[in-house]
């Protein structure tokens, strides 16, 4: 069934066209702005540090427990050396009990040099997981930095876009306005089922929507058409706007 509408109409729905074009590309631009890769890419890097930081400050916890215990040990050898000493020079031992306790003494000695050599690597992982969490911990505030002045960027950049949306919604809107409403409905009907555009002008021989030429017989028998009929694109079956 054809459909009538007046040149006027057809120039306005063209018009209405190009401004639901421009919209998509801004939607199109506002879901790709490069801020939202990099945001993505530097969230990955805070995650990665915060998860670091978490991993080392538990590992931190477990070998503090454990010099807790290398210190407890070497206080309880030092505790029993330094018993063994008092009684040594206290002199009211026997020479058997003596000799015992010189020999326990060295004994001890020698037991004290290798807890404290234990305790000594268990502080220098301690100094070592304490310096990986501090960098970690920088790391996590660069990134939280980066994504702040990122989230500021991507605002300012979605605000304008959406500045322009609104500037496009407003023309279209008084431009729709003027339109007969079955031929508007026709044209976001063929706009939705194609996923392209609803309506395209007649440009030198060739649809602009599909950018396909038309040949000479179709372009023949389209200009002998009244300029209120309403003629549809063999190609991509948008309406097709002719002298403009």
């Amino acid at each position: 069934m054809s459909m009538k509408a007046t040149p006027n109409d057809q120039r306005s729905i063209l018009k209405v066209a190009q401004l639901d074009q421009q919209a998509n590309l801004l939607r199109h631009k506002a879901a790709t702005l490069p801020e939202l890769q990099e945001i993505t890419s530097a969230t990955v890097k805070f995650n990665n540090a915060r998860d670091l930081r978490i991993a080392a400050e538990t590992e931190l916890s477990d070998v503090k427990r454990e010099l807790l215990r290398a210190e407890a040990d070497v206080e309880q050898v030092v505790s029993r050396i330094t018993r063994d000493e008092a009684r040594l020079a206290g002199g009211s031992a026997s020479p058997k009990e003596l000799e015992q306790l010189q020999h326990e003494v060295g004994t001890l000695g020698a037991r004290r040099a290798e807890l404290e050599e234990v305790e000594l690597e268990i502080m220098m992982r301690v100094d070592s997981i304490q310096a990986s969490i501090s960098t970690h911990s920088q790391e996590g505030d660069e990134q939280a930095a980066v994504i702040a002045d990122l989230e500021i960027r991507k605002e300012n950049a979605l605000a304008a876009i959406n500045s322009e949306l609104e500037t496009i919604a407003s023309d279209r809107s008084k431009l729709v306005n003027g339109v007969e409403k079955s031929f508007l409905d026709l044209y976001e009907k063929i706009r939705a089922d194609s996923g392209g555009p609803g309506a395209a002008a007649l440009v030198a021989g060739a649809c602009s929507g599909c950018n396909l030429s038309i040949n000479a017989v179709e372009i023949k028998r389209l200009s002998d058409l009244a300029e209120d009929e309403v003629v549809r694109c063999e190609e991509c079956r948008c309406i097709l706007v002719r002298g403009v």
